[in-house]
């Protein structure tokens, strides 16, 4: 993998990341959201997958959208684990 290619993965993490925490509020840092942000890119894209879907749309723009939908879905179930953990201590 070259540098190249793990810098646009980080762009994308990144705005996707960023774009996620803003809908669900919270975030992660610049760090996090990157790592929310490829993490949800894997995600998004075995939800896009799955749903028969493929991507929506091409280019950069439709990668990020992948990547955003697949990252709210993660901050959501981060969510939802997080506020059961603290409803029980």
């Amino acid at each position: 993998m070259s540098l190249e290619t793990i810098l646009v993965w980080a762009v994308i993490g990144l705005i996707a990341g960023w774009l996620a925490s803003a809908v669900v509020g919270g975030g992660y840092g610049i760090i996090g959201d990157i790592v929310v942000g490829v993490v949800g890119a894997f995600l998004g894209g075995f939800i896009f997958r799955a749903l028969g879907a493929g991507q929506p749309f091409g280019g950069i723009a439709g990668t990020i959208f992948v990547a955003f939908i697949g990252a709210v879905v993660l901050l959501l179930i981060l969510r939802a684990i997080r506020s059961s953990t603290v409803r029980r201590t």
